[in-house]
């Protein structure tokens, strides 16, 4: 089993203990910079680390009193307050637990009426605020990253993104009033850009996707690979989403 890579791997007992060692990387970030710039993902594998960074926060107001949030990604054609929009996922873990500003919570309009200008106004902002300090990303089910989904070519922007069948059954939507039309999510070269990159990866359903990403092997087709290239990555899994040794 090869057991070198150009990335940190760093493999906990269970969520809990890979949800708390997230949340210190991250916590230890807004110490070196407390304004630094998240991108945030949503989703079940980084809602736990969330979760302990606002109770960090809630303790010590000095520690995420300008940190700055940028959201990864959005479903589109969902009404900004949908119960599964990324908007309602992290106003519920962070902004609202540790009263973030407004100017310091950006991100994608959920039903723009044109998503042309609106990933026009995304590009601006992150060239205005950023890159991103850190960026923080969960696997998908077919390898991908907010909304690149497997392609031939990777889309470097923020860009609309058509939804497939893997992001379709995604845990959020079933809190939907009803079913997205499409994604909105920054691009490969956004998410490259980024100083450093967190990956979280939980769970047995993960395991095969990540066993796939441990190949040093980059293809549009999978597009968590592109994380290859990254010069600051780190990835923190539990035991659940460990290929075991049979699988190599």
């Amino acid at each position: 089993m090869q057991t070198e890579y150009p990335f940190q791997i760093h493999r906990a007992n269970d969520y809990e203990a890979l949800s708390a060692a997230a949340a210190a990387h991250i916590a230890a970030q807004l110490r070196r910079k407390p304004d630094s710039l998240l991108v945030l993902a949503t989703g079940a594998s980084p809602e736990r680390t969330y979760a302990l960074l606002a109770e960090q926060g809630r303790a010590d107001r000095s520690l995420c009193g300008r940190m700055r949030i940028l959201k990864l990604d959005e479903w589109g054609g969902l009404a900004i307050d949908d119960p599964a929009t990324c908007e309602t996922a992290l106003r519920r873990a962070l902004v609202d637990p540790l009263g973030i500003s407004a100017d310091r919570f950006m991100g994608w309009q959920s039903d723009p009426a044109d998503t042309t200008a609106e990933c026009g106004r995304i590009r601006r902002l992150l060239a205005g605020e950023g890159p991103a300090d850190l960026c923080i990303l969960g696997l998908g089910l077919n390898g991908h990253l907010g909304f690149n989904e497997p392609a031939d070519f990777f889309q470097p922007m923020p860009h609309r993104a058509e939804l497939s069948p893997e992001s379709m059954t995604h845990s959020m939507l079933a809190r939907a009033r009803r079913q997205p039309r499409f994604g909105l999510t920054l691009g490969i070269r956004d998410i490259l850009l980024s100083r450093e990159v967190l990956l979280l990866v939980s769970g047995a359903r993960k395991q095969a996707q990540l066993q796939r990403l441990l190949r040093p092997e980059v293809s549009p087709q999978f597009p968590a690979s592109c994380l290859w290239l990254h010069p600051a990555l780190t990835i923190y899994c539990d035991a659940a989403a460990w290929p075991g040794p049979s699988a190599w």
